[in-house]
């Protein structure tokens, strides 16, 4: 199980950096919605990682699942918010202050609090669409076999 989430983790965190310095490199890195497609970025390598392990498993287990789910995850959310943190703090420093400028936004813990805001909107992503795919993959007891369980 480690071997899964943790490579489709660091997969998910590259495909979120290289999203990001795409839109850096287009100039619209300052626009906190285009942030959305962090979602699909995390939904397809979440279900990738859940589909892998289902593959090697011949009872898939609806708590593993789930975990590995929320393992992949939360690395990749760490693994993103460590590179804004270094991106914010060390290469763009002015990065925050725009960000909190256009929300209209006066605090002086800008950068904590966008890196905060990050790691929760990660973990937030990774429990929403871990629930989600896990209905997808896990087995129904709608069946013969099922229904002696009930």
């Amino acid at each position: 199980m480690f071997k899964v989430y943790s490579r489709y983790g660091l997969w998910i965190a590259i495909a979120l950096i290289a999203y990001f310095l795409l839109l850096k490199i287009v100039g619209f890195h300052q626009y906190p919605i285009l942030s959305s497609v962090n979602g699909l970025i995390f939904g397809a390598g979440i279900f990738l990682a859940m589909k892998k392990y289902a593959s090697y498993q011949t009872n898939f287990k609806y708590e593993k699942g789930f975990e590995v789910g929320l393992l992949a995850g939360g690395l990749a959310s760490i693994l993103f918010t460590v590179f804004m943190a270094v991106y914010m703090y060390q290469i763009d420093t002015e990065f925050s202050n725009a960000i909190m400028n256009r929300w209209d936004l006066e605090y002086s813990m800008g950068t904590l609090m966008l890196l905060i805001s990050i790691l929760i909107m990660g973990f937030a992503t990774t429990v929403v669409l871990t629930l989600t795919f896990m209905q997808l993959l896990k087995t129904s007891w709608n069946t013969k076999e099922g229904n002696r369980h009930t």
